[in-house]
């Protein structure tokens, strides 16, 4: 497998940038940045000029973004793309929650994510383009990326499997995994 396997346990822990809480920097590049980040009540987001943002809840019961003064229910497992320099402010409906993050510097990079399905009656092969970085999170257990020779690499809750560049991803197991695409524009 021509990719790099990114641990839970290893992520690096950092402040928020408005001090409200604490994310986990999962993978980054020159104009983009993944992470996971813990909310645990309501509150003001920090505010990031000149990036988007797709915001996906990967545990809890959801969350209600307002996005410059218009209410946006998120849901678990739903990816939500807003500007990261709009005024956002955070309503938790069900408790904590904890949010995969991709932020892209706008006119650099792009991101697309998905939440996809494997079953064990089929493995899902996810390709990746030349200008391309593909990242894969397990969001739940059972997820495994394989490998030379048939060898699989079990990935536990929230690790990740980045590959840059042309190529495949053969993922199988049963559960759901993020499918993030990172795009350079420019």
């Amino acid at each position: 497998m021509d990719a790099d396997v990114l641990r839970w346990s290893a992520y690096r822990s950092v402040p928020w940038k408005n001090g409200g809480g604490i994310t986990r920097e999962v993978a980054d590049g020159a104009d983009w940045r993944v992470s996971v980040a813990d909310v645990a009540g309501d509150g003001a987001f920090s505010v990031f000029p000149g990036l988007d943002r797709v915001i996906t809840p990967v545990e809890g019961g959801g969350m209600v973004l307002t996005v410059d003064g218009t209410p946006w229910p998120v849901g678990p497992l739903t990816p939500f793309a807003f500007p990261g320099d709009a005024a956002t402010d955070c309503r938790v409906t069900a408790g904590a929650v904890r949010n995969l993050n991709v932020m892209t510097r706008r006119g650099r990079a792009t991101a697309q994510v998905e939440i996809v399905t494997v079953t064990a009656a089929q493995e899902t092969g996810t390709a990746c383009a030349a200008g391309e970085t593909l990242l894969v999170m397990a969001v739940t257990e059972g997820i495994a990326v394989g490998g030379a020779a048939g060898r699989e690499t079990s990935l536990g809750r929230l690790d990740c499997v980045r590959r840059d560049g042309p190529g495949t991803l053969a993922v199988g197991g049963e559960g759901a995994v993020a499918r993030i695409r990172i795009t350079a524009t420019r």
